[in-house]
C-alpha cells in the first residue's frame, strides 16, 4: 500500500516475535549499496515511527539512496505485542534486520533515537548484517541512574553518536565518558543549544 503524498513510502507489516510490526518502508536507489533502519523513542513516552527526529534521520538515510525501514515496537500502533522493558524490542530490532536481509540482501545502517538508540545499539553491535551504527539523543542517565552502557567497549563497528549540548537525559560530561570507553571506530558530535527532544 503506497502512502498518500509520496509514492516511495510504503505502509507494510512485517513478521515479529509477537506478531506482525507496523513498518514503513522508502524505498532506494536500484543501485543502494545499504539499506537502513531507523528506530523510534520509549514507547511509554509517546515515542512512535513518526517522530520527527525519526523522520528527519529517515529522510537523511534515504538521500543517499539506501532504502529506509523504520516500525513501531511492540504494543506500538498496530504492531502486536506489549512493551517489554527493551529486552523484547531488542527481538522486534532482529525481526527487523531479518526482514531487510530478506528484502533487500545488504549491509544495514542502523539509526535509533534515544530508547531505540540504546536498545539498537545492544542489538546491532552483535549482529553481523547491521555494518554502521547512529546513536541520537542516546540516554545516559535518567530517573536518578547512570548508564555507563558497557557493551559499547566491545564494539568494534564504526558509530556516530549525536546528542544535544543540553540533552536532560545526556549531561555532556557524563556522555563524553560513555563515548570514551567506547571501541574505535566512532565519533560524537553536539548539537549545540539542543536538548533531547
Amino acid at each position: 500500500m503506497n502512502g498518500a503524498s509520496n509514492p516511495q513510502i510504503h505502509s507494510i507489516l512485517i513478521p515479529g516475535p509477537t506478531g506482525h510490526l507496523e513498518a514503513l518502508r522508502n524505498e532506494g536507489s536500484p543501485d543502494a549499496t545499504h539499506a537502513a533502519l531507523v528506530c523510534h523513542p520509549h514507547p511509554l513516552f509517546g515515542g512512535t515511527m513518526h517522530n520527527k527526529v525519526v523522520f528527519h534521520a529517515m529522510k537523511a538515510l534515504n538521500s543517499f539512496g539506501f532504502p529506509v525501514l523504520r516500525f513501531n515496537f511492540r504494543g506500538v500502533g498496530r504492531s502486536h505485542g506489549t512493551h517489554d522493558e527493551g529486552r523484547g524490542e531488542q527481538d522486534d530490532i532482529r525481526a527487523a534486520l531479518d526482514w531487510l536481509e530478506g528484502e533487500y540482501h545488504l549491509p544495514v545502517i542502523f539509526a535509533g533515537v534515544s530508547f531505540g538508540a540504546v536498545t539498537g545499539l545492544s542489538a546491532c553491535c552483535p549482529d553481523a548484517r547491521a555494518v554502521a551504527l547512529i546513536g541520537i539523543a542516546m540516554p545516559v542517565a535518567a530517573a536518578g541512574r547512570i548508564y555507563r552502557l558497557r557493551f559499547l567497549e566491545q564494539c568494534a563497528k564504526p558509530k556516530l553518536f549525536i546528542s544535544g549540548s543540553n540533552d536532560e537525559f545526556a549531561p555532556r560530561f557524563e556522555l563524553e565518558r560513555v563515548v570514551a570507553r567506547a571501541a574505535d571506530p566512532k565519533q560524537l558530535v553536539f548539537i549545540e543549544g539542543a536538548n533531547h527532544l
